[in-house]
Formats: C-alpha cells, sequence, structure tokens
C-alpha cells in the first residue's frame, strides 16, 4: 500500500556578466540512509560543458562536486527522483537497556566516535535562561525528546526567512520564532548541552493531502506539497540516528527525505561554491507529482473507476426494473471505535466497557439521519455457539410515508442517566404491555441470575 511521487527540483542563479565559478559542490541526493525508498533519481547541470563527480563527504553524505571549465552567466542544476511513500512506524526502534531512561551516558567508544555532535557552542544567557525552564532529563528517554521537540514547536513560531545563514540560538528565543533551520539548529544546541550527540539534517519534505479529512485535529495540507526542510537527529544507543522534526513537532516519517546530516548547519547547505563579485539572481522551483497509487482503504478507487462503477450499477438497476424484479438487500457494516480500538472489544470480545455505550449512541445518530420519527428497538438477535446468551440487536423502524411511529422522545430511556426503576416497575411494565398486547400473564416470566454458574465461574 504505497504511492509513488516524482520530485521536480530547479535551482537557478542567474548572474550579471560572465563570470568564472570554482568547484560548486551539490548536496541535493538523498543521503543513505534515507528510510524513504528511491526509485530513481537524476541530475542535470547548465551549462553543458561541467564535469561531476560524485564523492561522499566525512559523514557519507553524498556530494556532486561540479567543475565548469568556462565563464558563464548562468548556473542551473536539476533534480528529479521517484520515492515511493510507504507509510512506516518512527518509533520502530529499540533502545539499549542503559539508554531507556535520562539521563544516560554513551560509552566511550560511543563519544570518541561521536565527538563532533557532542560538542555544543558556548552557552548564552538566553539559552542557558531556556535550559533552565525545560528542567533536567529524566523519565523515560523517547517520552523525554518528544515532549522537549513539541515544547520546541509550540514556543518558536515558523516563518519563511530568505536571509541566508542560521540563526544564533538567542536570536530564535529572543524573536521567538525562525525558519525551519533556525528552530532545528537551536534543538541541536540543547540537545548537545544536555549531553547528547545531535546533528543538523537538510533535506526534502514531502507532504501529501489526505484521501479523507481528520476526525480530530488538523487534516494537513490541502494539496500535495514539497520543498527544502531541516530538522535535527539524536543519536540513541540502541537505535542509532532518530529523526525529530521542531517545526511540526513530530518525528521525521517518510515525508522526510534527508540529503546533507552535519555537525554544523553551514556545511549542509544545498548548494555551497564560490564566484567572482557580481549581481546574482536566485530561482528556487519545486513540485511534486502522484506518479502511481496503490488501492487503500481510505481510496480503494481512482475517480474514473468509481464513475465506471456508479454506471454499472445504473445498468444493473435498470434492467431489474424494466424485468420488474424487486430485491430487497441488508448489509452489515463494522464499526470500531476510534478511541481504544486495540481494546478486545473492538477485535475479538462480543461486548465490552464501552461497546454497547458507543452502538446506542450511533443508534440515535442513524435515527436522526434515516428514519426521524422512527422507533427504536433494543432486542436480542444473534446467538452464537459457545455464548450464554443472545447478542444485542439495535433496531430502528419506520415508515415510508414519513409518518411518525415514536413522537415523544423524552419517554426513550438514556442508559446513561440511570432512572432509579427496580424490578417492581418492570414487572409491572411488562404486565400491562401484555394485557394491551392481549397476551396472558402466564407468558410473562421472572428472569433470574444463574447464580450456581457464576459460583463455578470462580471457584
Amino acid at each position: 500500500m504505497s504511492i509513488h511521487v516524482a520530485l521536480n527540483h530547479v535551482t537557478r542563479y542567474r548572474y550579471g556578466r560572465s563570470v568564472v565559478l570554482s568547484p560548486q559542490l551539490v548536496r541535493l541526493r538523498p543521503a543513505p540512509h534515507c528510510r524513504t525508498r528511491v526509485l530513481s533519481y537524476s541530475m542535470r547541470v547548465t551549462p553543458e560543458e561541467h564535469f561531476v563527480n560524485w564523492q561522499q563527504d566525512p559523514q557519507s553524505n553524498y556530494v556532486a562536486r561540479v567543475f565548469v571549465p568556462e565563464r558563464v552567466r548562468e548556473f542551473r542544476v536539476e533534480v528529479d527522483l521517484v520515492a515511493e511513500m510507504a507509510v512506516y512506524n518512527p518509533f520502530d526502534f529499540f533502545l539499549e537497556p542503559d539508554a531507556e531512561h535520562v539521563p544516560f551516558a554513551y560509552a566511550s567508544w560511543q563519544r570518541r566516535e561521536l565527538l563532533p555532535f557532542l560538542e555544543p557552542e558556548a552557552m548564552t544567557p538566553g539559552l542557558a535562561r531556556y535550559v533552565d525552564t525545560l528542567g533536567r532529563p529524566r523519565g523515560r528517554t523517547t517520552d523525554f525528546l518528544v515532549e522537549l521537540n513539541r515544547r520546541l514547536s509550540a514556543d518558536i513560531g515558523y516563518l519563511i526567512r530568505m536571509e541566508p545563514g542560521v540563526q544564533t540560538p538567542d536570536e530564535t528565543l529572543t524573536r521567538g520564532s525562525g525558519s525551519c533551520r533556525d528552530t532545528s539548529w537551536l534543538l541541536v544546541q540543547i540537545l548537545r548541552h544536555m549531553g547528547f550527540a545531535a546533528r543538523f539534517v537538510s533535506g526534502y519534505l514531502i507532504q501529501l493531502k489526505a484521501d479523507v479529512p481528520a476526525r480530530e485535529g488538523p487534516s494537513g495540507v490541502a494539496a500535495d506539497f514539497t520543498d527544502l526542510h531541516a530538522w535535527c537527529e539524536v543519536y540513541l544507543p540502541g537505535a542509532g540516528w532518530i529523526g525529530f522534526d521542531p517545526t511540526s513537532g513530530l518525528l521525521a516519517g517518510e515525508g522526510h527525505l534527508p540529503l546533507a546530516c552535519t555537525p554544523d548547519a553551514s556545511s549542509a547547505a544545498p548548494v555551497t561554491g564560490g564566484v567572482e563579485p557580481c549581481e546574482v539572481e536566485f530561482e528556487h522551483a519545486m513540485q511534486v507529482t502522484r506518479v502511481h497509487e496503490s488501492p487503500r482503504v481510505t481510496l480503494p478507487y481512482s475517480e474514473a473507476q468509481w464513475e465506471a462503477l456508479l454506471r454499472a450499477g445504473d445498468a444493473v438497476d435498470a434492467r431489474l426494473v424494466a424485468a420488474d424484479v424487486r430485491l430487497t438487500m441488508g448489509g452489515e457494516p463494522t464499526f470500531v471505535s476510534e478511541s481504544g480500538r486495540d481494546a478486545d472489544e473492538w477485535n475479538t470480545e462480543a461486548i465490552g466497557p464501552s461497546k454497547r455505550q458507543r452502538a446506542l449512541d450511533l443508534h440515535r445518530r442513524l435515527r436522526a439521519s434515516f428514519g426521524p420519527g422512527g422507533l427504536l428497538h433494543v432486542g436480542q438477535g444473534k446467538w452464537y455457539p459457545g455464548e450464554q446468551l443472545p447478542r444485542w440487536a439495535l433496531s430502528c423502524f419506520w415508515r415510508a410515508d414519513g409518518v411518525p411511529m415514536w413522537h415523544d422522545d423524552t419517554l426513550m430511556a438514556d442508559e446513561q442517566r440511570p432512572a432509579g426503576h427496580s424490578a417492581a416497575e418492570a414487572e409491572r411494565f411488562i404486565r400491562t404491555l401484555a394485557a394491551h398486547l392481549g397476551v396472558g400473564d402466564t407468558h410473562v416470566q421472572a428472569g433470574y441470575e444463574d447464580t450456581w454458574y457464576y459460583l463455578w465461574r470462580e471457584r
């Protein structure tokens, strides 16, 4: 169940005169540890006369070293890639027992290898005050990092900042806002001051429009979207590098494609290199297009397939009407609660703490939608082998002509608000009902709990 998307990224520099370029370093190829599968990749450089040498920097990031021998008035890089957007669980990792709670210490060999990612910049007054508000790291490691990431997302407002470079942590905290790279660099510094190995990540962010709106919380982007983005990765013993996006407050997922992961933000820039002094016009364009979609629960058919199904259904209906065939069809959809969907009552058990109440709520809502004025009936339905009693059957009956069968909704009991009736009221009601229906009292029988059965169960 995945979606294949094509990403196109064009970076163009236009110079006011013919200039000489020093070798340009281009970091626009997904890094080796990118968890999102890249099905194809290509990079085209203008001018046509150039030399490209692919290499890996000290952090194993892919870097294209582009040498242009002649003077040029334009330098252009176009990247095309196809990615498989298969959802994965960002929490699918294990920690070493010694690292499951903070604070923890890296092993001596890990500290030697992680040294560039452990060295923070000098502590400044503004950063010190903010770190003090966070308190000392404690509790489960994953919970602490998730909360820190969420806290930064709430405290620092996001803005699009076109100026080059990265703000200092003090600048970001003083302004209370910053670009994605500013907030990510702030998180890197906070983590390092707390003893975590952290690195800066520059990459592509791909966000796809959801098939259906979210029932709770934001639904995400209104249209498919992609852009250059920045986030942070933390090295956790047993798990490796785990991505945290302080702009959204979420962990990095399948939409985060890392391009360069470095100890310093400046060495993760997409394109770096020297040029003679001149006027420069910079252009940047990105787009993402879906090229393949597998059928899935939220979107089982394409629009064309759905229209074809509707036409086939209309044709079948027309033939049935022409032949005077009259059918009654029943459906049996299965409903699962949004909250607590992993509980036994929504998977293997016939009843549970909340299933009956959820069913009664749905019962009333369906009546309001399909049969206003209908009669609600709570009775017994299917009786499965091995179960003590038949299952509940909630029914709603209404007239096709719209005439109400039930007029006063206040007479329908609400199980959430017990009226305090006893067995005596129940007996009086059933005998009165029997009399109105013309059924003799001999058919009214009392039911009792099977005491001996429960004593046997509890022995």
